[in-house]
């Protein structure tokens, strides 16, 4: 079986690593014989991550290299897109290839449809507005990353939706063996996109410094200094990024309320809870999920509770031990690459099989 994998990002794209890439090798185990081409480059990505801008030139480089490749899609059996073919352009060709016979499996990690339906422009919410809902509705099946995004999908009128949360090769983290030491890491792994969440800690993390030895750890991102408090910022790199996690004392997950943030995954929270560590996320869409307030972790939606969250776990090491120990259970349990590369494989079969 034949599979033309039309992913956003090569390997360094963080959503296309987590939500294809790492299948492919039990896809393959499985007779899936899947060949990648991302739409854009790993020089684009670095480029973008460097200066935050989206080069017009690369953009339009990169929509003719994959229209081009739609061209020998005849040669596969399934076309799984990573959210949509072209972004910025109405659902047309995705529409088109329905029409046209082909099998098409889509997969969301985040809510891409809110940077079209909430946009401030009125032009884009007009052109653009219901697009992803015209993907979503082509499709023989969406994938999606959580309970926000699959109810967007129902309600666009996908035909088969399945939830398929983010997960890691448990494999590849080790539990952290706890013990008491200074200062207290809190830790934190994301990219520079996302790393303005971490303004909602400044002022509780400030409280704590005044009444414990405390630094902050932050892998994939450069932030401003935080008065009075140690910061680190460490290069994140996918070999290192399990064995800087088991640096940390407790993992964080800091996000502000809005729509987007509904359709977050919660990744790192996975790769903290696989280091067997505690983790306080704010209590944001799947993080509720995730996160089992006071059993595995924290849930703590203003400065005064990731304080005493914060002082809780930096004064007890057995709390951080158990708390760790049965966050390491869940993941094994529920967020284990290798009991979802099944109900993947499973997925790609029937879809293909609808021609």
């Amino acid at each position: 079986m034949k599979v033309l994998l039309l992913s956003r990002y090569p390997r360094l794209g963080a959503s296309s690593r987590l939500r294809s890439y790492q299948y492919l090798p039990g896809l393959a185990g499985n007779g899936i014989e899947v060949t990648v081409s991302p739409l854009f480059s790993e020089a684009y990505l670095e480029d973008f991550y460097r200066s935050g801008k989206k080069r017009p030139a690369a953009l339009f480089s990169a929509y003719w290299v994959r229209l081009k490749q739609l061209f020998k899609a005849r040669e596969f059996d399934l076309l799984w897109v990573e959210k949509e073919l072209f972004p910025w352009m109405p659902a047309f060709v995705e529409q088109l290839l329905k029409r046209l016979g082909f099998q098409l499996l889509v997969d969301y990690d985040d809510a891409i449809f809110h940077r079209y339906d909430q946009s401030g422009s009125a032009l884009v919410r007009t052109l653009l507005g219901q697009k992803i809902d015209r993907v979503m509705s082509s499709a023989a099946l969406v994938t999606a990353g959580n309970d926000y995004l699959a109810k967007r999908a129902e309600a666009a009128g996908a035909p088969r939706v399945m939830r398929l949360p983010t997960v890691l090769d448990v494999d590849r983290y080790k539990p952290k063996t706890v013990s008491e030491h200074s200062p207290f890491t809190v830790g934190w792994i994301g990219s520079p996109t996302t790393a303005g969440y971490l303004d909602l800690l400044r002022e509780p993390l400030c409280s704590v410094a005044e009444k414990h030895p405390v630094r902050l750890m932050v892998v994939g991102a450069r932030i401003e200094p935080i008065a009075g408090l140690p910061v680190e910022c460490v290069d994140w790199s996918e070999a290192r990024e399990a064995e800087l996690i088991q640096q940390f004392d407790v993992g964080v997950m800091p996000l502000t309320d809005q729509l987007w943030e509904k359709g977050k995954c919660g990744y790192k929270l996975i790769q903290y809870m696989a280091c067997a560590l505690p983790v306080i996320a704010s209590p944001i869409g799947v993080n509720r999920e995730i996160v089992e307030h006071g059993v595995d972790g924290y849930l703590a939606e203003d400065a005064a509770a990731w304080e005493s969250a914060l002082i809780s776990l930096i004064e007890s090491a057995p709390l951080r031990q158990e708390m760790g120990r049965i966050g390491r259970a869940k993941v094994e349990q529920h967020y284990s690459l290798a009991v979802m590369t099944g109900r993947l494989v499973s997925a790609i079969r029937q879809s293909a099989k609808e021609q």
